[in-house]
């Protein structure tokens, strides 16, 4: 008995989660995860990389792929070059919780926006400006829900890899909320010519 049968939204997006939290791990051999001055352009680019091959190779166009890895790159380093920061590998300074939440949710959605903008010069579709939406969106919310994960698992074991837990839990959270819709992309590249 398959696991998602008869239901390639639901297999896709399987997929694309799986993708992104393996690439958050492989990012995670390459990169040290760190606080915002920590974590550089380089980190964030090498991480970027990590994260956006296996998610081009989901999307199957080669040509696609390859421009959808070259724009995340082009994403992750801007973002962290004007002072937003490496948001997926970064952790908050700061252990009060509501200023935690407030700017998990801000410094999410303005990272989100930075690499659905970047993303959206790979997919180049009438109704692609979508995408810049759903990432905000989708890092405005996984963000201030791992940011928290990670303060408290951190707090009951007194290890910073209860922040580097709360990472992942926002890594799968964006898998999630983006592989939702990352399955339209490869339907708007497919029903497109390019």
């Amino acid at each position: 008995m398959p696991f998602a049968p008869e239901n390639p939204r639901f297999s896709f997006t399987l997929l694309w989660t799986f993708a992104t939290f393996g690439g958050f791990l492989l990012s995670l051999l390459l990169i040290e995860v760190g606080e915002k001055p920590d974590v550089g352009v380089l980190e964030a680019a090498i991480g970027g990389f990590a994260i956006a091959l296996p998610q081009g190779c989901l999307l199957k166009e080669p040509v696609f792929c390859i421009r959808w890895i070259l724009s995340s790159l082009l994403g992750w380093s801007i973002i962290t070059a004007i002072g937003i920061g490496a948001v997926g590998w970064i952790v908050p300074s700061t252990q009060i919780f509501p200023v935690r939440i407030l700017s998990g949710a801000i410094y999410g959605a303005l990272g989100g926006l930075g690499i659905g903008l970047a993303q959206w010069l790979a997919i180049l579709q009438p109704m692609a400006w979508r995408w810049i939406f759903v990432s905000s969106a989708s890092w405005a919310v996984a963000v201030p829900v791992g940011s928290t994960v990670g303060m408290i698992l951190c707090r009951l074991t007194h290890l910073f890899f209860g922040e580097v837990m709360g990472l992942a839990i926002t890594w799968l959270l964006v898998g999630i909320l983006t592989g939702m819709n990352a399955h339209k992309l490869r339907c708007l590249r497919r029903a497109t010519p390019t």
